[in-house]
C-alpha cells in the first residue's frame, strides 16, 4: 500500500547530505588538481591536492560526528580518493619528475595509482566485512576500542600529501636539480607504492580516545607542529607529512628491536654437556 511507505525526515536527508557533499568537494579539487598539471602549473596542482586531503578528513569527521555513515558514501568516498589522492599525484609526479624516462616514468605512476586503488580496496572489504559490528557501533565499538585501530598501510592521502608538500617544496625552499628528480621521483613514488600495501601500522587520530591520560600532551604536541607549519609552511608540511609516512617503518622497526632485544639468546648443548 503507498500509505506504509515512508520518507525519511528533512532534517535527517541532510544530514546524509553534507558528508556527500563535501566528498564532492574533494573529487573536485582532484579534478582541479589534474587540469592544473595539463598548464604546467604544478604548484597550484599541489595545492589543490591538499585542499582534497582537507575535504576528505571533513566528510570523514562529519559523517561519524552525524552518525550518517552508509555504504554509499564509502564508495563515493573511495571513488574521490583514487582521482584525487590517485590520479592527481601520480600525474603530477610524472609530469614534474618522471616524463623524461618515459616508458620507465609512466610503469613508476601505474605502480603509485594501482596500489593506491589496492589499498582502498582493502579497506573498503575490511570494512563491508565488519557490517555485523557496523549494526551495534555504538554500543560494542565504544567498549572494544574498533574505533581506534590504526591503519594496515599507509593511507592514500597521506601518500598523496608527500607528493604534493615536496613540489611545493621544490619551488619555494630549495629547488631540486633536473638530474637529481628523475632519481628521487622513481624511488619517493615506488616507496610509497609499497607502504600504501604494506601491512605496516599507522595511527589514527581516532585513537586519541582510548588514550585520555595522554590528550594534553597530544594538545601540546599538536600546537608545536601548528606553530611550526604556520611560521614557514612550506617547509613543514613537507617534513609532517614525510615524518607520518616513515612512522609506521620506524615504529615497525622499533617493536622489532625490541622483540630482538628482549629474548635471551638459547643455549644449545653440545655433545660433552657444555653450554655454547
Amino acid at each position: 500500500m503507498r500509505g506504509t511507505f515512508m520518507k525519511p525526515p528533512k532534517k535527517r536527508r541532510v544530514v546524509y547530505l553534507i558528508p556527500n557533499l563535501l566528498t564532492t568537494g574533494n573529487l573536485f579539487s582532484g579534478l582541479a588538481s589534474v587540469l592544473f598539471v595539463f598548464d604546467g602549473n604544478y604548484g597550484a596542482a599541489a595545492i589543490a591536492i591538499l585542499v582534497a586531503i582537507v575535504f576528505d578528513v571533513l566528510d570523514g569527521t562529519s559523517a561519524r560526528l552525524m552518525k550518517s555513515t552508509s555504504d554509499f558514501g564509502l564508495q563515493y568516498d573511495s571513488l574521490g580518493d583514487v582521482v584525487s589522492f590517485g590520479v592527481a599525484p601520480g600525474l603530477l609526479m610524472y609530469t614534474w619528475a618522471l616524463s623524461t624516462p618515459k616508458m620507465l616514468g609512466a610503469a613508476v605512476m601505474f605502480a603509485f595509482v594501482a596500489c593506491g586503488a589496492l589499498r582502498l580496496a582493502r579497506h573498503n572489504v575490511a570494512f563491508v566485512a565488519c557490517g555485523a559490528l557496523r549494526l551495534a557501533r555504538h554500543n560494542v565499538l565504544a567498549t572494544t576500542g574498533g574505533e581506534g585501530k590504526p591503519f594496515t598501510g599507509l593511507p592514500i592521502p597521506g601518500a598523496a600529501g608527500v607528493i604534493a608538500t615536496l613540489v611545493i617544496f621544490d619551488q619555494h625552499v630549495m629547488p631540486l636539480g633536473e638530474s637529481v628528480k628523475p632519481i628521487l621521483g622513481i624511488v619517493l613514488t615506488l616507496s610509497l607504492a609499497f607502504l600504501m600495501v604494506s601491512t605496516f601500522r599507522y595511527r589514527s587520530l581516532k585513537e586519541l580516545k582510548t588514550q585520555e591520560h595522554h590528550h594534553f600532551n597530544y594538545l601540546v604536541y599538536a600546537v608545536l607542529i601548528l606553530m611550526a607549519v604556520l611560521a614557514y609552511p612550506q617547509a613543514m608540511l613537507f617534513v609532517v607529512f614525510a615524518a607520518y609516512a616513515l612512522s609506521g617503518v620506524l615504529e615497525q622497526g622499533w617493536k622489532f628491536v625490541a622483540e630482538m632485544m628482549g629474548k635471551k639468546p638459547e643455549e644449545k648443548v653440545t655433545s660433552d654437556g657444555l653450554h655454547k
